[in-house]
């Protein structure tokens, strides 16, 4: 399991927490168009060479997990990602082009993102399990809401929906045996982080 949060690259078949934040913590999502237009960046940039099962995206910081693509499996076609480039540098395509439109909708300079985006592989099944549900209930833990389902900017609501989605939901669900497993799973961490806060809480009332 690597925990490491050194500067790696990516590599074909590994998954990966993929997350990052606004620079100096600026909110890097100022209103909804913003969530939507960066979720089709992704889609433009990040879809053609990795697969994506879950992700959140807060007003200043974002998580994805993700696995990427094989060699055999990248797309030939895509012009916003054509192959034989690193993958990072299709991370970094997708990152200056939403900065772009941010300085430009608002009329501000400098950087959006942090330097570099973080990157850490998961290669331990039980591991992978908790950071899906720390990606999902991070809303939660940041106190924008007190369950997954309140929260609009969370995969959360495409996994269970039934709808058709680009997110690889039926190999999510095996990992934690079905789908009723898998949102029993995250309810429960949910109510862990709910009760962890309300104790803290409570904790600094006495003082």
């Amino acid at each position: 399991m690597t925990h490491q949060n050194t500067i790696q690259k990516l590599r074909p078949g590994g998954y990966y927490h993929i997350y990052n934040r606004g620079n100096n913590r600026e909110n890097i999502f100022k209103e909804p168009a913003n969530y939507a237009y960066f979720l089709m960046l992704w889609q433009k940039y990040i879809a053609p060479v990795a697969q994506t099962f879950c992700y959140n995206l807060l007003p200043n910081h974002f998580h994805f997990f993700i696995r990427v693509k094989e060699v055999s499996q990248v797309c030939k076609t895509c012009e916003a990602s054509p192959p034989g480039k690193p993958i990072e540098q299709h991370f970094a395509n997708l990152f200056n082009a939403y900065a772009k439109a941010i300085n430009k909708r608002y009329n501000r300079t400098g950087s959006l993102f942090q330097e570099r985006f973080r990157r850490k592989e998961i290669d331990n099944d039980d591991y992978r399990n908790i950071i899906i549900a720390y990606i999902l209930t991070n809303a939660a833990k940041h106190g924008y809401c007190n369950n997954v389902e309140a929260y609009p900017w969370s995969a959360y609501h495409s996994l269970v929906s039934g709808k058709p989605t680009g997110l690889l939901r039926d190999e999510l669900f095996q990992w934690f045996g079905n789908k009723t497993a898998f949102i029993s799973y995250i309810k429960s961490y949910t109510n862990k982080i709910i009760a962890r806060k309300n104790l803290l809480e409570h904790e600094n009332d006495d003082d």
